[in-house]
Order: C-alpha cells, then sequence, then structure tokens
C-alpha cells in the first residue's frame, strides 16, 4: 500500500471519503505493479477504471459492502467479481493479499493476527510450524482435525473456526460461487514449464520477499499470464519449509483465477518417489498430472 493509502486508513474518521482514497490507492497500487511485472494490459486497465469508480464516490465503499455485500460492488460502474472481492477483503481485514503478493510484502503471520484472540506467537506457529498461509488453508487444518500446534486446545480450535467461517462467509465472492474453480492438470503444468523457462532465462521481473530475506535481495522471479477467461500468477515457494528442504527454485507456486470465482492456489514439485519420481506434479493432483503426461 502507498503511503497516502495508509494515511487515508488511519484518519479514516475525519471524513466518508477517506477509505474511498485508500481503495483507490491501493488499486491503482496493484495495477502498476502489473504494468512493471508484465502481465497483460486488460487486467491493468480494469483496476485502474476501478479506482476512478471509487474514488468518484459520494459513499464509502465499506458503507455500500457493509449493506449489500459483494452485490453491492459489483453493481458499481467497473467493478467486477475479483475487483469486488479484493475491496470486500480490504475492508474486512485492513489487507489486501494480492497486493502484498506483487510486492513481496506477504506475511501469513500479519494475515493470522488480524483474527481475535491470535497474536505473534500462535500466528508464527501456524505460519511456520503448520506451514499454513492463508485463512482457507487454516480453516481446512481445523476442520481436519490434523492441527496440532501448542497453545491451541480444542476449545480454541471450536472458536477459531467459528470465526474463520464467519470471516470466510463475509468474504465469499458473490454470484454463487462459493467454491474455488480450478484449471485442468494440462494447463497448471504448462504455466508451471513457462514460468521455470523464463525464470532460467533470466526475462522476468524479480521481487524482493520480506519473508526469509534478510538481505532484502530481489530474487525472487513472478509472472502473469493469462489463458482464456483464466489468470495467472507464478513465483518460487518462499515457504519456511521450502527453504528447510532447499526446495526454493524447484517449487512452483501458481494462484489461479477465473472471472466470477475466489482466488485459488497450487503447488508444483518435482516428484522424489514412486512412478512418477522426477517429473513435475500438481500436490493432490499427481492422478491427473499422470494421466496429462500419458496424454
Amino acid at each position: 500500500m502507498t503511503d497516502n493509502a495508509k494515511r487515508s486508513t488511519q484518519k479514516s474518521s475525519s471524513g466518508p471519503e477517506d477509505i474511498n482514497i485508500a481503495v483507490a490507492a491501493m488499486l491503482r497500487d496493484y495495477a502498476d505493479l502489473l504494468q512493471q511485472q508484465g502481465a497483460d494490459g486488460f487486467r491493468e486497465r480494469a483496476y485502474r477504471r476501478a479506482a476512478d469508480t471509487v474514488a468518484r464516490l459520494d459513499r464509502p465503499v465499506d458503507e455500500i459492502f457493509a449493506g449489500a455485500g459483494s452485490d453491492g460492488l459489483i453493481a458499481l460502474n467497473g467493478i467486477g467479481a475479483g475487483i469486488a472481492g479484493a475491496i470486500a477483503e480490504f475492508v474486512v481485514t485492513g489487507h489486501w493479499t494480492q497486493l502484498e503478493r506483487l510486492r513481496g510484502q506477504l506475511s501469513p503471520e500479519k494475515l493470522f493476527q488480524t483474527l481475535p484472540g491470535i497474536g505473534p506467537i500462535l500466528a508464527h506457529r501456524l505460519a511456520d510450524g503448520a506451514h499454513l498461509e492463508s485463512l482457507e488453508e487454516l480453516e481446512a487444518a481445523l476442520h481436519s482435525g490434523e492441527l496440532d500446534i501448542e497453545g491451541l486446545g480444542t476449545r480454541r480450535k471450536q472458536a477459531l473456526a467459528a470465526l474463520l467461517s464467519e470471516r470466510l462467509r463475509r468474504l465469499q465472492r458473490p454470484l454463487g460461487t462459493g467454491s474455488t474453480a480450478a484449471p485442468d492438470a494440462g494447463l497448471l503444468l504448462e504455466v508451471d514449464r513457462m514460468y521455470r523457462d523464463r525464470a532460467r532465462s533470466g526475462t522476468l521481473r524479480k521481487i524482493a520477499p520480506r519473508r526469509f530475506n534478510p538481505s532484502g535481495k530481489a530474487w525472487l522471479p513472478i509472472m502473469h499470464a493469462r489463458h482464456d477467461d483464466w489468470h495467472f500468477t507464478a513465483l518460487y515457494s518462499n515457504t519456511s519449509l521450502a527453504h528447510q528442504l532447499d526446495r526454493t527454485h524447484d517449487w512452483v507456486v501458481i494462484y489461479y483465477q477465473e472471472d466470477g470465482h475466489r482466488e485459488g492456489r497450487c503447488t508444483v514439485v518435482t516428484e522424489t518417489q514412486g512412478p512418477q519420481r522426477g517429473r513435475r506434479v500438481i500436490r493432490g493432483r499427481e492422478e491427473e498430472c499422470a494421466a496429462a503426461d500419458s496424454g
């Protein structure tokens, strides 16, 4: 977020337009980063149009969202489902993960601390101990019954699950698309191949992630791509586990989104065992990858 956007959120009590100024600045920041990182011009222009719309509103966007949800945002000129989701996330949490990701500032610890009752220590355990990176992953881990973290007992897990359910319900995309649509395995593997080829050739913009990067070096290549209605962002994994296992230049995280759906994520790795050893596979979709290879 720009300094202007930060100042706007800090003085929100001074006038109803301040939240709109902050959101418009956030959307313009995102458009600038898309342009700098070589994304298609269509997305960049869409975010600039949305920023202009928000800046001209005579009502605060948080008021519109509180009254009509994401549908109220989509009713505004030039704001589609994806941008409505971005505004909703910012209004509800004070963060926008997609922007923070493009700037190398994504911090699961900070995201988890937006939930009542989660402080820095527990947030660190969830991110680095349980290797969780999003609210959706945390919710899934709680429901699986396999989350075993010090300081998170049964009753606290139940309370946290209820909080998450309410938080994520408010952030649901409209148009009846509560679930995340996913591209087929073959397309994801092609995005992975294209990203690794371009990263090796040095043609991608590099960002300097704040996590696990004490020197502040810009080492992490980032790629944006589009195929039909799918938008992709790909980058090497910068998780604690990837660093521990020395897989920061093997594991590729692909974020994908189709219009009208929530953003999804997958990780593509080089398989180290079994019949697909040495091949690129999508975690959790190994059988589909085998079928894609054979096809």
